[in-house]
């Protein structure tokens, strides 16, 4: 009926035809034909004054069956028992129209709400303002927002329905704003707002995000009483949720007097996605006291938390709650409950709820080959995708990337080649989420020229594309290139996000890129996303990196959310920068606040402890690895050795070594680096060859440790076969640190020519390092011709490097030559460069004790310096003789003497002496080499006092000990 209906009526001239075929438009005055005409011109339809009359009549049984009709969703038929009362001139009332409205609502059917509409506006002056506000949901809900403001302008008279119906309208078609510009209108009508009313405008607010607005809506709940309403409250905390309103949403929650599911969900969920996992939880807990039963909204939000934050427990105390609300069989929940298992790293627990699922469909087995590949499980994952194209799955986009992300590593790039082989072979076109996938696994797998071949070749490019593409430069180390495409991305417009500034602010931070990371900082700031954790996280480690510690700090310090990131961030920054008391203070402080460390906490620590020789400390911070149970981490024992040997125990630090039940290269590189810093040449090159008989393959790495434990103790011909059988036997090319470590060896041993010849023949250009290890050499074997041709080269490399021009001044010290030497001086302060202070250090009782030449700011400055003076005229009764050549300033002779006993070695060990128990050794660390003359009082003093000293320098170790050094004074 519907159809012939429309069919009939497409042209004015079939009007004839319209009028025989729905009576019921008798005596029509021209404004109503001219409203007909108005509401279905969309549908091309005009009516002319028809000349049929009809009689009011109203049947009960007859609204009764077009109402059931309705009910059915049969609306042609109630259509057409209408047109046939109409025709015999019967009116059935307002219910009968309100029922096919409603109907033609559901059906979204626009063209039959136009047809009913004009039915309407042709029965006569029976209509009112109930079936006008039905219209205006009418017109809504098909979508015709435009209709329903027609209907609402024309409205004779209006109600709270019809303001509320077409501010509903509003929102529901996404004129959010219309809808809140129609609320304001109706407040100055004086109209008052209903519990309805207040739910479709917060619906616009939310929409909007109008929060000023929503605060206006919120008052008037309030003055009203509708805040208590269930709906309008769940709606406030939406809207402030939101709007990063935290504190508001919660504090509206807690006002409401009744709370539904929904209201429990609403604020659980808004915690989730806050990063609130704590306060999720527990309101979680509370909802349970108070009998609310969870939904699976619920326990949606709760298992994501559980998954972001790695809590366990927590999660299967979920799982038993799921089993006993009997939501397990839900395939979803199931679903979820492997992927909660599995970023909690319990891969049994995820494999055993997989296993165990009744039914399987393709999202279970894609969580499944995620958590093997999250988990760097690459076998297994492949394996399970094979088992998944056994069980007929079929396979789309998401799955094939999943596998991708298995395949990021440089040993497994092989398996992501024929993966991407394998989607050519089975046609199946990547979109952007297998193109964006690709893009990830070759950069992460170091193949960043098929990175960029995927990307060039992508039509359509999403943030994920551009971030992927600059995470794969910035990891493979081509910061520049991740730079340059960040500046490309920045042209095409495209919204920037936390991991692009990470990315990017890593490649600044390890070009030390200060400018550029600032200006990141800026845009970051300028973009809204200063708020993001891991984008401060990361602007932190860029000015840390930048040796801006003080910009570093600042940002810590407005940080309104840390995280341990946050915390090791500075902690690593402290300890790169020299401040390794501020890092261990910091670690003290992240502790007292409760913040669990982690591995890279440890490893930072240490480290700091390693830079201070803070022994003491060190084995505190061991303890407490020990008692979080990170000792068995390979990269924790690492650092263990490490520590132990720059604290100068070296034994302990064999000690760790041996009793690692996992070594990688990295462990061994450790111990022999570690050995040559001490002078045990030959304990290291046994080392060397235990390694090679156990099957472990040497890098780069352990040849520089090789070659510096020759050099250390004058292996000149075994540093020569070393350095031969780098590219012989094991296919390494030398680099330039090899080259640097060859020319350190053929130098100490005084081979000078040599060693100039060597670099002369060196398959690359020499650089600064290779310059400035000749200057050392020339300055230990006081040669000035060949010093001072290595200063020129190297002042033409780096001619801001103070420590070059501190050389050559101490070559022309040595030598007498002390007007060379003032111009020496006088160019570094034309150039405003300073030379770093010598200063030597102790550890006492957990309390760094620092000393510079003649230093006299101690508390106990009295006591040392009567105890070096009676240790110097001790000495020089048992043969000690001053060196003056080691003063390096052209004083008197008396002069000479006063500074030469009070260098800050000597000081250091004095107060060593007068804090520390009798026969314990004595550990002096020193930022610059030590000077001959300290070298040989250290010597004499060991043999009076009856103890070990310790002494490390910027070179190397040195074990004093009954009048003798271990370096046998070849250092």
């Amino acid at each position: 009926m519907i159809g012939l209906l429309f069919q009939t009526l497409r042209c004015r001239s079939n009007f004839r035809i319209f009028s025989a075929t729905i009576p019921g438009f008798g005596s029509l005055s021209q404004s109503k034909i001219s409203r007909i005409n108005n509401v279905m011109h969309a549908s091309r339809l005009s009516v002319a004054q028809p000349q049929i009359h009809r009689d009011n009549v109203s049947f009960l049984d007859i609204s009764e069956d077009i109402y059931t009709l309705c009910k059915q969703g049969k609306l042609t038929e109630a259509l057409h028992i209408l047109y046939e009362m109409d025709q015999q001139g019967i009116w059935l009332g307002c219910r009968t129209y309100s029922n096919l409205l409603q109907e033609c609502a559901k059906l979204k059917s626009v063209a039959n709400a136009k047809l009913l509409h004009a039915h309407i506006i042709g029965s006569g002056d029976k209509t009112d303002i109930y079936i006008d506000n039905g219209l205006i949901n009418m017109y809504s809900k098909c979508g015709d927002v435009m209709s329903a403001r027609l209907v609402f302008d024309q409205m004779l008279e209006t109600d709270i329905v019809s303001w509320t119906s077409m501010i509903a309208g509003y929102g529901q078609n996404e004129r959010n704003e219309d809808a809140l510009k129609l609320f304001c209108r109706m407040l100055c009508a004086g109209i008052k707002p209903g519990l309805f009313t207040f739910t479709a405008v917060l619906r616009a607010c939310l929409s909007h995000m109008a929060f000023g607005l929503g605060k206006t809506v919120h008052a008037l709940a309030v003055k009203t009483g509708m805040e208590l309403d269930v709906s309008v409250g769940n709606g406030l905390v939406v809207l402030y949720a939101k709007c990063m309103k935290i504190e508001d949403a919660r504090q509206v929650f807690e006002e409401m007097n009744e709370r539904d599911s929904a209201s429990w969900n609403i604020m659980i969920v808004t915690y989730a996605q806050h990063g609130f996992e704590k306060e999720a939880l527990n309101l979680f807990c509370v909802m349970q006291h108070e009998n609310i039963t969870p939904t699976h909204i619920s326990f949606v939000s709760i298992l994501t938390i559980c998954a972001s934050s790695g809590a366990l427990q927590e999660g299967k105390q979920i799982h038993a709650h799921i089993i006993k609300k009997g939501f397990e069989l839900h395939t979803f929940v199931l679903n979820l409950l492997v992927t909660m298992y599995s970023k909690c790293g319990s891969l049994d627990d995820a494999r055993n709820m997989f296993d165990k699922m009744p039914e399987r469909d393709k999202i279970a087995w894609t969580a499944m080959i995620a958590t093997y590949a999250q988990n760097d499980y690459t076998k297994e994952a492949l394996e399970l995708f094979v088992q998944m194209q056994e069980a007929d799955m079929k396979l789309d986009e998401v799955t094939l990337a999943t596998v991708l992300t298995a395949c990021g590593s440089p040993e497994t790039l092989q398996h992501g080649k024929e993966m991407h082989a394998y989607m050519v072979k089975v046609t199946v076109e990547p979109g952007i989420y297998g193109e964006n996938a690709l893009v990830t696994m070759y950069g992460k797998a170091g193949s960043i020229e098929s990175a960029r071949k995927v990307f060039d070749r992508m039509q359509n490019r999403d943030r994920i594309s551009w971030n992927a593409m600059i995470a794969g430069y910035w990891q493979t180390g081509n910061d520049e290139e991740a730079l340059k495409l960040f500046q490309l991305m920045l042209q095409t417009g495209m919204e920037l996000d936390h991991i692009t500034f990470t990315c990017v602010l890593g490649a600044c931070a390890n070009l030390e890129a200060l400018e550029w990371g600032s200006l990141v900082h800026a845009t970051i700031i300028k973009v809204g996303c200063a708020l993001n954790v891991p984008a401060s996280n990361a602007i932190i480690t860029m000015y840390a990196k930048c040796r801006r510690i003080e910009a570093a700090q600042k940002m810590f310090q407005t940080l309104s959310s840390r995280d341990l990131i946050s915390w090791n961030a500075m902690i690593t920054g402290y300890e790169q920068n020299g401040y390794g008391e501020d890092a261990l203070k910091f670690m003290c402080q992240m502790q007292r606040l409760g913040m669990k460390s982690n591995v890279y906490t440890f490893i930072s620590v240490l480290s700091s402890c390693a830079s201070l020789a803070a022994l003491e400390q060190g084995k505190q911070v061991c303890a407490c690895i020990i008692k979080t149970g990170f000792y068995s981490e390979v990269s924790v024992g690492n650092t263990l050795v490490t520590m132990y040997a720059k604290c100068g125990k070296i034994e302990d630090s064999r000690m760790v070594f041996d009793k690692m039940a996992n070594k990688n290269v990295i462990t061994w590189n450790a111990m022999i680096a570690r050995y040559a810093q001490h002078g045990y040449g030959m304990e290291a090159l046994r080392l060397f060859e235990e390694m090679q008989s156990l099957g472990i393959k040497p890098d780069q790495i352990t040849f520089i440790g090789v070659l510096s434990a020759c050099s250390h103790v004058g292996l000149l011909d075994e540093g020569r076969c070393y350095f031969n059988s780098m590219r012989c036997d094991h296919g390494i090319t030398p680099t330039v640190e090899h080259y640097a470590c060859m020319v350190d060896l053929f130098g100490r041993a005084g081979r000078l020519e040599e060693a100039e010849e060597f670099i002369q023949k060196m398959p690359f250009p020499p650089g600064a390092l290779m310059w400035r290890t000749l200057l050392g050499a020339c300055r230990i074997h006081g040669n000035i011709e060949m010093g001072e041709r290595a200063a020129e080269h190297l002042l033409e490399v780096e001619p801001r490097d103070a420590a070059s021009y501190v050389l050559l001044s101490n070559i022309y010290a040595s030598a007498g030559r002390w007007d060379d030497r003032a111009k020496v001086i006088k160019m570094m302060k034309d150039r405003d460069l300073k030379k770093e202070p010598g200063r030597s250090w102790i550890e006492v009782k957990n309390r760094i004790h620092s000393f510079v030449t003649e230093d006299r700011s101690h508390p106990q400055t009295t006591d040392i310096y009567a105890k070096l003076d009676d240790l110097m005229s001790k000495i020089k009764q048992v043969g000690y003789l001053p060196d003056m050549n080691f003063v390096l300033h052209d004083v008197e002779e008396e002069k000479k003497h006063y500074s030469l006993c009070h260098h800050s070695e000597k000081l250091a060990i004095s107060f060593g002496l007068i804090s520390t128990p009798s026969g314990t050794s004595i550990r002096i660390m020193k930022n610059l080499r030590v000077c001959g003359d300290c070298h040989t009082a250290t010597k004499f003093i060991s043999k009076i006092v009856g103890r070990e000293i310790i002494l490390r320098d910027s070179n190397r170790f040195h074990h004093f000990k009954d009048g003798l050094c271990s370096c046998r004074d070849y250092w």
